[in-house]
């Protein structure tokens, strides 16, 4: 199988070019296949943000190549940019990020409305399937500051997976969340990845999350320091 995601010797600095010039990023190696479910694990500040923004496309490297799909983004224009990252990759964040006078339907619809331009049954339909598919089909019609952060967090992802990407980004997820919502969270994401295929790339400093996952990269002060897979834990949900 084709890799999905490959960094090619990917490097971030900041103030390029001035005497107090950083590198965040010191030659990424990375690659992913389509359909795991990968955690990126390390210390506060060790560059996982500035990966996670490298690999949507929100910020460009200083060097390397990023390949997705086997196509080198690294040259796009801003548009192609833009339009890839916007049909291709979805994004859960800390902090959900929604509307918060907007319904959950709304705030689903929201992605497809940026696209299209002007909202239609077809987005209202496929907003109401991803709101049954995360258990929230009943609060469709209410606004999001009058739901619990479990809540807010499930039709995040619920956004994320509006335009059917196939890779998503999730930066710590789960940790503004109680322990029972975090893993109800985990395991509702983990089902779009064995059900639909869909790619998943988490942060989380939760060692308990990361266990459950296929794969655990170790980031530590901008360099990759470890990679482990566990087939094991993917047979078991399977079989669930």
């Amino acid at each position: 199988m084709a890799d999905l995601l490959v960094l090619d010797g990917i490097r971030k600095s900041y103030n390029v070019g001035t005497p107090i010039e950083t590198e965040v990023l010191h030659g990424i190696d990375l690659a992913m296949k389509a359909g795991e479910f990968v955690a990126l694990m390390g210390p506060s500040g060790c560059g996982k943000s500035t990966l996670l923004n490298i690999i949507g496309l929100l910020d460009r490297p200083t060097s390397g190549r990023l390949l997705i799909q086997g196509e080198d983004t690294t040259s796009l224009p801003e548009s192609a940019l833009t339009s890839l990252r916007g049909h291709a990759i979805g994004f859960v964040f800390q902090y959900h990020h929604l509307i918060s006078a907007f319904t959950a339907r709304e705030n689903v619809i929201m992605p497809m409305l940026v696209d299209r331009g002007r909202p239609d049954g077809q987005m209202e339909r496929r907003a109401d399937e991803l709101l049954d598919r995360v258990g929230l089909i009943k609060w469709r019609d209410t606004r999001a500051l009058n739901m619990s952060g479990g809540q807010q967090q499930r039709i995040a992802v619920a956004r994320a997976l509006a335009m059917n990407p196939f890779l998503v980004l999730a930066d710590e997820p789960t940790g503004n969340l109680d322990t029972a919502s975090a893993q109800g969270v985990f395991e509702l994401m983990r089902r779009f990845n064995l059900e639909r295929g869909t790619t998943f790339l988490i942060v989380t400093h939760n060692h308990d999350l990361a266990a459950q996952c296929d794969r655990i990269i170790e980031l530590v002060d901008g360099r990759l320091t470890g990679d482990r897979r566990n087939p094991a834990i993917r047979k078991a949900v399977k079989s669930r």
